[in-house]
């Protein structure tokens, strides 16, 4: 017992001698450590000049654990020990921990102060290692693993059970939703799909559930506590720290959400505003209603681009380094593929503006011919008398042509010709009677303004006829082509004309002329047709 006091007292004389010469305590090289027992902190010591605070930590630590484990040893006999150097907390012969003076300046309270607090601390670790590594903290943490297992077991089942339910039901919805469309070939897809989302649901559940039944288990016993707390620390430490930035980024959330509010309320003004224009319930001079959609779609778009770009330094995450690249990348990735994009988004704009053709409208485009079934800032969809889809980007409709029949057919304007070549040994007058009775019989040709007949060219065997009707609608063109075609035939067929192209070959017998008792010849006469190739009107009108 006396060598032992003699050799500390010589330890800690070399120790607090070496620390006073050369500043003590060690605070500014190293922060302290923490003395753990079972893994809970007791409390802090910091490192002095010849030994660090982590070397000294350990060495406490390793004794209070050798205390803990003697069942033979009272936490009544732990006291202190106080001389001219140190201030000690012992158990019998053993020094736990000497508390010197720099130690106690550094937490600016007296030696004995300190060794006091730092005895009942260590007190209460020894009386709460020994009562968590007792026989009866063993059964109970049995009895409770045990009722963990029986819970499991009986949520794993009711886990299935359930599934199996939602299953079914959802089997049935699917089937009944699959009988009322007509996707049926996809329906094996369908099902593999919702039945795989169902059991990947499923298996995370249960993972889910395992995994915290782990953690509870392994946390019932001390020797496997420290691995619980680390299953544990996994999953709350994440969660921990998303509330914590999230509580950062409050304000910053608030500003954004305010934002979005007020962004979908002027979205909702300006929507109500261009469709009370669309509808004819408000004018504007000079602004026609098919601007509206066009017009709103473009006006979302710019405060849309603007509401992002005021976000844009208040989303969360928007300074790191990662989103920079990101945004970097995306921008990168738009300047090369947006050449064509805005080519078209620029031309639909202008296409718009200029008017030259709305949603519904029978227009030719280069050789395609159809009605108008969408118009978009990128594209323009046609559909053709034979029910095609055709899709034309905005860029190309810029460099070609357009021909619109609706705009004139909606005021009853517009003129749909047909041409025919006829010998000049067939009276013009008869063959313009006859032309124009097949327009008459023909639906849709108007009879006011009144179809004319031109002869457009004399050539070298024949004479060639265009027959000029107006039309209502333009919808329907190649049935009206066809209606009056056949017209033609029947009414050429009753006056025994031939519709044929002669061309020479040598003289004929007898020259191809008309006599002029020829000139009339019915149904020029019954047609009161004159000389003059436009009946009833002087031509055709604008």
């Amino acid at each position: 017992m006396t060598v032992r006091l003699l050799l500390l007292f010589g330890l800690v004389f070399i120790n607090v001698c070496g620390a006073a010469s050369s500043g003590e305590i060690n605070t500014a090289l190293a922060p302290p450590a923490a003395v753990e027992l079972d893994g809970e902190t007791l409390f802090q010591v910091r490192g002095i000049k010849n030994y660090t605070a982590q070397f000294r930590a350990n060495g406490i630590a390793e004794r209070i654990k050798r205390l803990a484990e003697d069942p033979y040893l009272s936490i009544e006999s732990i006291k202190l020990a106080s001389d001219e150097l140190s201030t000690d907390v012992i158990a019998g012969d053993i020094i736990i921990v000497s508390v010197l003076d720099p130690d106690a300046a550094a937490e600016g309270v007296s030696r004995q102060e300190l060794a006091g607090r730092m005895a009942d601390k260590i007190r209460a670790g020894i009386n709460k290692y020994r009562e968590e590594h007792s026989i009866r903290n063993l059964i109970h943490g049995l009895l409770f693993a045990f009722m963990a297992t029986a819970l499991l077991v009986a949520f794993i089942y009711a886990l299935f059970w359930l599934f199996r339910r939602i299953e079914c039901a959802l089997d049935v919805r699917v089937r009944r939703w699959l009988d009322t469309t007509r996707i049926r070939i996809f329906e094996f897809m369908i099902e593999s799909a919702l039945v795989g989302a169902v059991k990947l649901l499923r298996l995370l559940i249960l993972a889910g559930i395992l995994y915290l039944y782990f953690s509870l288990i392994l946390s019932f016993f001390p020797w496997t506590r420290t691995i619980a707390d680390h299953l544990i620390s996994y999953v709350v430490d994440p969660i921990k720290h998303i509330g914590l930035d999230i509580w950062n980024d409050l304000p910053n959330l608030i500003f954004l959400i305010i934002l979005i509010l007020v962004v979908r309320w002027v979205l909702g003004l300006l929507r109500f505003f261009f469709t009370a224009i669309e509808r004819k319930e408000l004018e504007i001079a000079g602004f026609y209603p098919e601007w509206s959609a066009p017009t709103y779609n473009i006006c979302r778009f710019m405060i849309i681009i603007f509401a992002i770009a005021v976000a844009y330094p208040y989303i969360p995450g928007s300074k790191s380094r990662a989103f920079e690249g990101i945004s970097i990348f995306l921008g990168v990735l738009f300047s090369l593929g947006s050449t064509s994009l805005i080519a078209n988004m620029v031309a639909g704009v202008v296409l718009t503006y200029m008017r030259g053709f709305r949603v519904g409208d029978i227009v030719k485009i280069a050789d395609t011919t159809g009605k108008v079934t969408a118009v978009t800032l990128l594209v323009t969809r046609l559909r053709t008398p034979k029910n095609v889809e055709i899709t034309i980007p905005n860029s190309i409709l810029m460099g070609n042509q357009i021909t619109n029949y609706s705009f004139a057919a909606g005021e009853g304007r517009l003129i749909l010709p047909v041409s025919i070549t006829i010998g000049y040994d067939a009276p013009w007058r008869q063959v313009h009677g006859m032309l124009l009775l097949a327009a008459e019989r023909t639906g849709q040709a108007l009879r006011e303004p009144a179809p004319f007949v031109l002869q457009n060219a004399l050539d070298d065997f024949y004479v060639k006829y265009e027959l000029n009707v107006y039309v209502a609608s333009s919808d329907d063109m190649p049935r009206f082509y066809s209606e009056l075609h056949q017209n033609i035939q029947d009414a050429f067929n009753e006056y025994s004309v031939q519709i044929m192209s002669p061309h020479y070959v040598g003289d004929p017998a007898s020259a191809k002329i008309v006599p002029r008792e020829h000139w009339r010849q019915p149904p020029a006469c019954n047609s009161e047709l004159s000389d003059n190739a436009f009946p009833n009107h002087s031509g055709p009108k604008d």
